[in-house]
């Protein structure tokens, strides 16, 4: 007969494993989808306006976190001012227009292993804003994944399986795509600092100004109308558009539970796995070509990405046992900077 406290881990271990495979397989669908819907063609005719996918996927959010907000009897009033949601939301909509850009002229392995590059971008902005500082562990880890995404990127095939062509300018927007993110990542932080809000009423606003900013930019570039046409005359299309949005939404739910249950660290080593699963999904799915001297690249970024993780949980452990870091710590100096 099992002893209660098993029971308890037991049950503890299979919900974070459950909230994990829910992370990874919701964004594993929404790599393939955002690859297909960027690299192949629906009837002989290249899907190109990336503002379009992120309209699409602002407004399920905003849909997602208008729903959340009325589960938990929370208002709909802005906490902070919206000018502030509205410079989130812009440096946001830049971010994911350069990353499904970035796929015309580059692999998706490529793109995905990019992300794991903007811990020197976010570290730089939390320096440049923030006035953070960052141990040695930090910057050597950083180190170690700019070594190896530099070595995959220098030792194999990087282009895209379009015909779009300079996998150049595809480096280049990726680099504008890993500046956004962390600037977006540091500001999201510095505003829940700042203000007593919830995570859905900054999901909210982030993603309504979001879907306002990207509609702006369709119909300034007199798109939208072609994407509703695109829309209505490939069927297959309309159906990976949606699938693509509803993954990234269904994502936050485990993500936001995630974090909420089983804190920061277990979400960073939850979303490392997530990398490698998607870049290796990738390879089987759409038979991208890699050589030897890439997966070593490949296996010193994560290696390095995991070691991050264990000293980071092997720390806060270390800090649960004593009990003098809880109680006689200034909270102003208890987070670590490893």
């Amino acid at each position: 007969m099992p002893i209660a406290g098993e029971s308890s881990s037991i049950t503890t271990v299979a919900r974070c494993i459950f909230l994990g495979s829910g992370i990874i397989g919701t964004l594993l669908i929404y790599g393939l989808m955002q690859e297909r819907i960027m690299t192949l063609p629906y009837s002989g005719e290249m899907f190109t306006v990336s503002a379009y996918l992120v309209f699409c996927n602002r407004v399920v959010n905003v849909l997602y976190a208008s729903t959340m907000i009325g589960i938990n009897n929370e208002n709909f009033q802005a906490k902070a001012p919206m000018w502030k949601y509205l410079v989130i939301s812009i440096s946001n909509v830049l971010a994911t227009t350069c990353q499904y850009e970035a796929l015309k002229y580059v692999s998706f392995p490529v793109q995905m292993l990019g992300k794991s590059f903007k811990m020197m971008p976010v570290m730089l902005w939390g320096i440049a804003i923030s006035g953070k500082r960052y141990g040695l562990i930090d910057w050597g880890v950083a180190a170690c994944v700019t070594f190896g995404v530099t070595e995959f990127l220098m030792t194999g095939p990087t282009a895209s399986t379009t015909d779009q062509g300079d996998s150049m300018w595809g480096f280049a927007l990726l680099v504008a795509f890993l500046a956004f993110d962390g600037l977006t990542s540091t500001m999201q932080e510095k505003l829940f600092s700042e203000y007593t809000l919830s995570k859905y009423n900054q999901m909210f606003f982030v993603n309504l100004c979001s879907s306002a900013v990207s509609f702006g930019s369709l119909l300034g570039t007199g798109t939208f109308l072609t994407c509703i046409s695109f829309t209505l005359a490939h069927t297959d299309f309309a159906a990976h558009a949606a699938l693509l949005s509803l993954s990234a939404a269904g994502s936050q739910f485990f993500i936001y539970s995630q974090i909420k249950e089983f804190g920061a660290l277990v979400f960073a080593a939850t979303m490392n796995v997530r990398q490698v699963v998607s870049i290796i999904f990738s390879y089987i799915r759409y038979d991208n070509s890699i050589t030897l001297l890439q997966v070593l690249g490949l296996v010193m970024v994560f290696g390095a990405l995991f070691f991050k993780s264990y000293v980071s949980l092997s720390k806060e452990k270390l800090a649960e046992k004593d009990p003098l870091i809880q109680k006689g710590t200034p909270a102003g100096e208890a987070k670590s900077t490893v």
